[in-house]
């Protein structure tokens, strides 16, 4: 949009703008308004849980914000798009509304509101891009009936939303593991040259992150809350299936997935098949590494992101 306003021909440079933009204008509201944000309580069950207790919590409103604006003015927009900047709004208002109640909204509530939003993805990307897969590990295209593919979006979308949400528990941790992934992702649809107007937009939000995680690394000064992981989770899943390979999201997101993800299926074999797993296990699993085995939450950042960023490697050589 500003390259037509200014009459600026060259992209790159008007890219190079929206970056700077996304991450200074991130940075300058959070530290302006941080205190505005509302109080975290602390996790009950959480190792080390109280340590939050008081810190100012859902900068996820700020910095989402920021994106989709920085989005609307650098960025390319056309009607998909803009239904992916609602739901990411919409994901991330139901994250602050939460973080600013004094009673959590409960597992029901939150749940269903993912999945009306994992719906509405799902139904748009369909519409927009078709339901072919490619395995690009294997090299081989599938082409899934529109009703499947939108059923297996709708699992993705709601999953990721859900355990991104459960690997925000250490200062840092979550927005590192979301920028690498992101980061991995954006690197494979340039080399494949797919859809590179949104893959513009993956850039803008590791901007953002990178904006709050200024103020996010330990000791942290203030915290994403749901209304960042839960934004966070659904645009990683949005940007997957954009790239065309969905199926990747199991390499390339391996470690928020086996952060908190364990912690889901564990709880949900327990809950409604009354199966035990895990049982000397704590999850999310970055309560386990800090409990259990000692390490300081810089370790737990550093090894996390040190795995995930030799997982994607690995995926950038094999697949292309």
């Amino acid at each position: 949009m500003i390259s037509r306003l200014l009459n600026i021909s060259d992209y790159s440079i008007v890219g190079f703008l929206g970056v700077v933009f996304a991450y200074l204008f991130t940075c300058l509201l959070l530290g302006a308004g941080m205190n505005k944000l509302p109080r975290d309580h602390g996790r009950e069950f959480a190792h080390d849980g109280a340590l939050s207790a008081g810190k100012p919590r859902g900068a996820g409103f700020v910095f989402i914000l920021v994106f989709v604006l920085s989005v609307l003015v650098f960025g390319t927009v056309d009607t998909e798009m803009i239904i992916y900047l609602i739901l990411t709004v919409a994901a991330m208002m139901t994250g602050y509304l939460d973080d600013c109640s004094k009673v959590s909204w409960g597992e029901l509530r939150k749940g269903l509101l993912d999945l009306v939003i994992a719906v509405m993805a799902a139904v748009t990307m369909v519409n927009f891009n078709g339901s072919t897969v490619v395995l690009a590990l294997a090299g081989q295209t599938i082409v899934f009936s529109p009703i499947v593919y939108g059923i297996l979006a709708v699992i993705l979308v709601w999953g990721s939303i859900n355990v991104t949400n459960c690997a925000d528990g250490v200062d840092g941790l979550s927005g590192t593991l979301a920028i690498i992934t992101l980061a991995t992702i954006y690197v494979i649809m340039n080399r494949v040259e797919c859809a590179p107007e949104f893959s513009y937009s993956i850039l803008l939000f590791i901007a953002c992150i990178l904006g709050y995680l200024w103020f996010n690394a330990t000791p942290s000064r203030l915290l994403m809350g749901d209304a960042g992981s839960r934004a966070m989770g659904l645009f990683i899943a949005i940007a997957v299936m954009k790239m065309g390979s969905p199926f990747l999201y199991f390499l390339v997101a391996l470690m928020l997935m086996l952060d908190g993800g364990l912690g889901l299926v564990k709880v949900s074999l327990l809950r409604f098949l009354k199966i035990k797993i895990l049982t000397k296990v704590r999850t999310p699993l970055h309560d386990h590494v800090r409990k259990n085995m000692g390490w300081s939450n810089a370790q737990t950042v550093f090894k996390f992101a040190i795995i995930q960023i030799l997982i994607s490697a690995a995926v950038v050589w094999m697949v292309y």
